[in-house]
């Protein structure tokens, strides 16, 4: 039996997808309370989860680490889109990464998923991560999207329906003493005081935990 690690997390909720209204609120209070949810990507047929240990919140275009901050472009016109959609990007030409859009449609704000700790679906996850420990499978924005299947074909995927490929739904309850804030990470060339926001928000539920 495969096991990526024990959750440190207390009362399980309801399996119920988020709904659109989930969303809606200021993006660092959605990457917060975001953390104890279900990650769900259905494929052939199969369940493959893991519960959301650690984001990251870029708001608007005022926000120089955002992708946003230029205005709009093909690449992050999801952004302005509806709040709950997936907004799933390349970079470094090499990575996927999956955000959640988050505000009101026409302001762009999204949260990134930055780690999981997987829960269902394990001997696909460990075929996708072949020769790496299970305890880094998923602990990194672009491990998680490899490890999930996620990459630019789900962009836009509506994240509120559970009918979808990828949703996001309940998971555990987090309490706030669980909870540390951190500057964002890998935006350097961000300008201050973007680049020490303390908007990447970490859990204390990890592998191996």
């Amino acid at each position: 039996m495969i096991k990526a690690g024990r959750c440190c997390l207390g009362i399980i909720l309801d399996m119920n997808c988020l709904p659109q209204s989930f969303y809606l609120g200021e993006v660092t209070g959605v990457a917060r309370v975001l953390l104890g949810k279900r990650l769900v990507r259905q494929v052939d047929g199969r369940r493959v989860s893991g519960i959301i240990c650690e984001t990251e919140a870029y708001r608007g275009e005022d926000d120089l680490a955002c992708h946003a901050h230029s205005g709009k472009t093909r690449r992050n016109e999801v952004m302005y889109g509806l709040p709950g959609r997936a907004y799933v990007y390349f970079t470094y030409g090499m990575h996927w990464c999956l955000n959640t859009v988050c505000g009101e449609e026409g302001y762009p704000a999204a949260v990134l998923i930055r780690a999981i700790l997987p829960e269902e679906g394990l001997e696909w996850i460990a075929a996708r991560r072949a020769g790496v420990e299970p305890a880094n499978w998923c602990n990194g924005p672009a491990k998680l999207t490899k490890a999930m299947g996620v990459d630019g074909g789900l962009n836009g995927t509506d994240l509120t329906d559970a009918n979808s490929p990828l949703f996001i739904e309940e998971g555990y309850i987090i309490e706030q003493a669980q909870i540390s804030t951190s500057p964002r990470v890998g935006i350097q060339s961000a300008p201050e005081p973007w680049r020490s926001m303390p908007w990447r928000f970490t859990c204390s539920c990890r592998a191996g935990a």
